[in-house]
């Protein structure tokens, strides 16, 4: 006998054995138990969901003489008929036979009553393929076909369907199988072939399945057919992808600016022979258990990795900022995008590297505000560390004397030292919005005006101090605005949002918000329409909700700075800028 392939050999034969696609076997088994089979099925969903398997069981079940919960007994002659090649049964691959002539010859075909079950069934795959012709050759029979007849249609692509033949159709999608499902799925099959398997193995085996068991089978196969043991040193040599821990080494670098690890990483991935598409693949994948660590609470059961993986990917979350994992995601997206296109695929992998670990070379609206996070972590570990030093007056410039007279001299003004600047508040201390206080700037004197003496009175100039100058008037800190100003709310509002654990992009992209109010509603303004847009996403806006609704404040808005505004706004601060020494009211 010869071989089969571990798909063909674990296809179910009942509907208890089809893996996680219950609301579509609830339906079929209820119609067969009810009596109320249909006329034409159209089954939907992606490759290797078990379609052409449920298709086929639903084909055996209406023809059984004694069916048990809907799924067909097994040992009744219509079953035993039906399991060999029959002639009640016909499946048609639509991919081949998809002109109009293969549908006149079914429509033909239909007509005579099927041999030994209760109906003839004829099953559709890949149905999109079908001419138009052929759709409209078919139309007439799928509407009202014998009795005796029931079409089953199954695609991965139901848009490219006609809207005549979707109508005529009971529509079922089948779903993508959870990882967690594959793995059961599989440790069975392993345990029932007494292969020996690590638990590592199987996982990654089922997330390279991506939701499909036919092609998690496959891959299955091929590891299998690598070594006596399913191990997952195996899995990922013959998958070609990198070690769970070189790809957290390289994450790591990439969130942490470490350019050299990170491109010494890459080096040593690609040296081992892992393509740049896998590789890329490989990266996208763990920024996304980053972000899930990071932001989710429930992140250990979501991910379902092994504890010592998700320790790593746990730490490297910590340590990490939210906007710098969703940059350099969005950088990897793109990037896996424009691979297809790129002539030198490895260049295209390292510019992205280095511009995902380096925002500095980007003049992007997030790469600056990760910049000025970066300068505001500086500015606080200072102002942790030590208190800012005095300045330093500079040494006053040498008097060059006057030439030889009997004047007297009238004396050079002695410059004194400048008063030491504020140190900065501890964080305790920090305004409501959550920004850290400036110093006052220190007024800067007009240089002494040197009157011109005659020759014949310059010996008569002896030096005399003019009368010492007051220190500049250092300016404090404007005192707590009040506590219903749209100001001390959104300081409470950030303090508190910074306590929560899922909120680390929300809180990052909240410090850089304008509060106001207009009436009872208060507005967070901002000028970059990415951070306007990530804050009225649900999830983070359900957050930001939950934290103002312990405040007392029910409405509130994000709204983005249009370019006019944020054109004023800048000239404003300009004149600020420079006229200083003037009052600017904007009204």
């Amino acid at each position: 006998m010869a071989h089969l392939s571990l798909y063909r050999k674990y296809r179910p034969a009942t509907f208890d054995k089809i893996v996680r696609q219950e609301h579509v076997v609830r339906v079929l088994t209820n119609q067969i138990e009810r009596g109320e089979v249909g006329h034409a099925y159209l089954f939907t969903g992606p490759r290797g969901t078990g379609k052409t398997s449920v298709a086929r069981i639903f084909a055996r079940a209406v023809n059984c003489e004694h069916p048990v919960n809907g799924s067909p007994c097994g040992t009744c002659a219509a079953c035993l008929a039906l399991a060999k090649n029959s002639l009640d049964i016909s499946e048609i691959d639509a991919a081949s036979n998809n002109g109009v002539g293969e549908m006149r010859d079914l429509r033909e075909k239909v007509q005579y009553p099927p041999v030994s079950g209760r109906y003839k069934v004829y099953i559709i795959d890949e149905v999109h393929m079908l001419t138009d012709s052929a759709f409209n050759a078919l139309l007439k029979t799928l509407e009202e076909p014998p009795a005796h007849a029931i079409f089953i249609l199954a695609t991965t692509e139901p848009h490219k369907i006609p809207a005549t033949i979707l109508s005529r159709c009971m529509r079922l999608d089948f779903k993508l199988i959870p990882e967690e499902d594959l793995e059961k799925h599989l440790a069975g099959i392993l345990d029932e072939m007494g292969r020996p398997y690590e638990r590592e193995a199987v996982a990654a085996i089922a997330r390279a399945g991506a939701g499909s068991d036919r092609d998690m089978l496959s891959i299955a196969e091929m590891c299998l057919a690598y070594s006596e043991k399913l191990t997952y040193k195996g899995v990922t040599s013959v998958l070609g992808s990198a070690d769970f821990m070189t790809n957290a080494g390289l994450v790591a670098a990439i969130l942490s600016g470490d350019m050299p690890s990170a491109l010494g990483a890459t080096e040593e991935a690609l040296a081992a022979g892992k393509s740049v598409g896998v590789l890329l693949k490989d990266i996208l994948g763990f920024l996304n258990e980053v972000s899930i660590a990071k932001m989710c609470r429930n992140a250990e059961q979501l991910l379902a990795l092994p504890r010592e993986f998700f320790d790593e990917v746990r730490r490297i979350a910590e340590g990490a900022d939210g906007r710098t994992v969703l940059r350099a995601t969005e950088i990897f997206t793109k990037t896996e995008n424009e691979l297809r296109f790129s002539s030198s695929p490895r260049i295209s992998l390292e510019t992205a590297i280095m511009r995902a670990a380096m925002p500095q070379t980007d003049l992007d609206a997030d790469a600056l505000l990760l910049r000025v996070a970066a300068l505001e972590k500086q500015v606080a570990e200072l102002a942790a560390g030590a208190p800012a030093p005095a300045v330093s007056a500079p040494a006053a410039p040498p008097v060059r004397p006057a030439p030889s007279a009997p004047a007297e001299r009238r004396p050079v003004r002695e410059r004194e030292e400048l008063p030491p600047l504020p140190e900065p508040p501890p964080e305790d201390d920090l305004p409501p919005w959550d920004e850290p206080v400036r110093p006052a700037p220190v007024q800067k004197k007009a240089a002494p005006v040197r009157e011109t003496v005659p020759a014949a009175e310059a010996e008569a100039v002896k030096p005399a101090p003019f009368p010492a100058a007051a220190p500049a008037p250092v300016q404090t800190p404007a005192a707590s605005a009040p506590d219903d100003s749209p100001e001390a709310v959104f300081g409470l509002f950030l303090r508190r949002l910074r306590k929560l654990p899922k909120s680390g992009v929300a809180y990052a992209l909240c410090r850089d918000l304008a509060p106001s109010r207009e009436g009872d509603v208060l507005v967070l303004t901002t000028d970059v329409r990415t951070v306007c847009d990530t804050l009225n996403s649900e999830r983070h806006r359900s957050v930001m909700q939950e934290v103002f609704a312990e405040l007392g404040v029910s409405k509130f808005e994000v709204r983005f700075l249009s370019a006019q505004r944020a054109e004023e706004k800048d000239g404003v601060e300009q004149l600020k800028k420079d006229f200083s020494d003037y009052p600017v009211e904007v009204k």
